[in-house]
């Protein structure tokens, strides 16, 4: 299984990427106002591919549940110095989130190799036509909504069919736009028109989404099902759970974690690894007896 983003090629199986998250704005729900000023998200960057990201995702507009939109103007002056910067460096590729066609198009022009679009269920193929023209990655994730409206009694029949089908359904529309299923990643997007027990259902479920043979990005990251699980309110607190999503994740066909917490996610994950490398070495070496 190959992702490819422009000049990028990551060849699976290999150990679990690692997604570094860059959000430039005032609002977002974990660190926003952290990195509002452009220098400090590039040196927070830099800092995340020091600490091992395999690639940065940037963001100029809050996804939170009833997160304030900001105008097409805005959000590129957030971003596009920050991914200009960081394209200059050339060691990791580099993801716009966005969920406006037009700022996916200067991103891309700007330097950036993946789109990370929160707005998959969108009926618009020109996002999907810039992709393409541009031969960039694409992550398809699931949303029930939209960020203001994704929060409010999201309802699922069964929310892992109903997941697979949106899948099922954006593969053949993104083809048909001209994006090569070797451009395309797999969000399942926790928290994102989803209770805390629709997350729980599709983590136990994750391995389900392999069937496509495309790589999965987990983005669970300090999200608040986390709390709602354990009982640890502060976001500041939920590092634990992340990193139990990540590694049961890897366990169960992950490709790509999303983290605001890199080294942290980087030793979880690859301690998991080994343990399952070993496990399976054990396991052959076992059959091979028998």
């Amino acid at each position: 299984m190959i992702l490819r983003a422009q000049q990028f090629t990551f060849t699976f199986p290999r150990p679990v990427l690692l997604m570094g998250i860059v959000n430039v704005t005032p609002d977002s729900f974990s660190d926003g106002g952290k990195f509002f000023n452009a220098d400090a998200a590039v040196q927070h960057a830099l800092a995340l591919i020091r600490e091992g990201a395999d690639m940065i995702d940037v963001g100029g507009e809050s996804t939170r549940p009833k997160a304030t939109p900001v105008s097409e103007g805005e959000e590129l002056r957030r971003v596009l110095p920050v991914i200009e910067a960081l394209a200059g460096q050339g060691t990791v590729p580099i993801s716009i989130d966005t969920m406006k066609t037009s700022v996916a198009r200067a991103a891309l022009r700007a330097g950036a190799s993946i789109v990370n679009d929160v707005a998959a269920n969108r009926e618009d193929d020109a996002l999907w036509r810039a992709v393409a023209e541009a031969g960039a990655g694409y992550v398809v994730m699931h949303m029930q909504g939209t960020p203001q409206t994704m929060q409010t009694a999201p309802a699922y029949r069964d929310v892992v069919n109903e997941v697979g089908a949106f899948f099922e359904d954006r593969l053949e529309r993104l083809g048909q736009a001209g994006v090569s299923r070797e451009q395309v990643a797999l969000d399942v997007g926790l928290g994102f028109g989803k209770t805390a027990e629709h997350n729980l259902q599709l983590l136990a479920r994750l391995d389900s989404f392999t069937r496509w043979k495309r790589p999965l990005l987990l983005g669970a990251s300090r999200k608040s099902f986390i709390a709602q699980v354990s009982g640890d309110a502060d976001v500041t607190g939920r590092l634990g759970g992340s990193l139990a999503c990540a590694c049961w994740g890897a366990q169960h066909g992950v490709n790509i974690v999303r983290t605001h917490d890199v080294a942290a996610t980087r030793q979880a994950l690859r301690v998991s690894e080994a343990i399952l490398a070993s496990r399976c070495a054990s396991s052959e070496a076992i059959e091979k007896r028998c």
